[in-house]
């Protein structure tokens, strides 16, 4: 078995885009920060989302069964922080930039990078965490062509001008 320590250092190392994840409904608005969230498939389109079962909003995510995946701009490390701050209030979260809705009635960023309105289609179980399994209902693309991403226990921000491998 491998220990919890080791886990995370290696985890640490693979990098992630940062999104905030917000929901709206009759459980209420809520949000926080996450990178783990990744593409499932194109038909349909789906992303899955990653969230502690411990989070004080698990509960108002799947009751909404509405999320958005904002996914962040390389300039958006204030609102990262805010809804990964278990201090601030979701209204001091909300306060820190600009919002929208689409299809889903979900908080969409207005400054994202790029908007992924989905609908919570399954949720699964495992371990500490839910997987929820997000179908796509709407996409809305920001203007900026620089993301941010979580790497080593740090923010970096990756351009198009960035070289690949």
């Amino acid at each position: 078995m491998v220990d919890l320590t080791s886990f995370r250092n290696a985890m640490a190392l693979l990098g992630g885009a940062v999104s905030v994840i917000t929901t709206d409904g009759h459980a209420g608005r809520f949000g926080f920060t996450a990178s783990a969230v990744c593409s499932v498939t194109d038909s349909p389109p789906t992303l899955l989302v990653c969230m502690n079962r411990a989070s004080q909003s698990n509960a108002q995510f799947q009751a909404n069964a509405v999320v958005c995946v904002n996914v962040l701009a390389g300039t958006h490390q204030e609102q990262s922080g805010a809804f990964a701050n278990k201090a601030l209030s979701m209204e001091e979260r909300f306060a820190t930039t600009s919002w929208t809705t689409l299809e889903s009635g979900a908080p969409v960023m207005l400054e994202a990078l790029v908007n992924f309105d989905c609908r919570i289609a399954q949720v699964h179980e495992v371990g500490s965490h839910s997987i929820f399994y997000c179908e796509v209902q709407a996409i809305r693309h920001g203007g900026s062509d620089e993301g941010l991403v979580y790497f080593n226990r740090a923010y970096h921000r990756l351009g198009q001008s960035s070289k690949a491998c």
